[in-house]
């Protein structure tokens, strides 16, 4: 698989999560809540859920933008702007697992740490300028 189409592919699969994810919790706030991952969390808040339903499907926007133009600039914004949404959520979950199985925080940590690797990994992808087919910014050489 070249670079450009990991570029295209990978931010295209973190776009389909956000908006599974947004439309579930948007939609059946209630039906997440029940979720064992969730529902040990504090207190049920259907604003706060449907809050970031409408975050994520947000993100999905700006993952999509940047699956149609591939432009490196908007690649990378929406790859920073999904990692740091990421890292925090791992961080969170990571220091509330106590009321969770051996199993089931093992299960939710690996999902949540690649929720983390997948876009840090693009990030380093697109680092590269050749796999965007943009010149070198002018007064600079591509390097060698």
């Amino acid at each position: 698989m070249s670079r450009r189409t990991g570029l295209r592919a990978g931010p295209a699969v973190l776009a389909g999560g956000q908006v599974v994810l947004g439309l579930w919790v948007l939609l059946l706030p209630e039906l997440f809540w029940k979720w064992p991952w969730v529902s040990h969390l504090p207190p049920y808040n259907a604003h706060l859920l449907r809050d970031f339903g409408g975050a994520s499907l947000a993100l999905a926007v700006v993952l999509c933008a940047a699956v149609a133009t591939m432009e490196r600039r908007l690649v990378l914004t929406a790859l920073v702007a999904y990692l740091v949404s990421s890292v925090a959520h791992l961080l969170f979950h990571a220091r509330h697992l106590a009321p969770l199985s051996a199993a089931s925080a093992a299960g939710f940590t690996a999902l949540l740490g690649t929720a983390v690797l997948l876009p840090a990994a693009l990030v380093w992808l697109a680092a590269d300028r050749s796999a965007f087919h943009e010149p070198a910014p002018a007064g600079r050489r591509p390097a060698s």
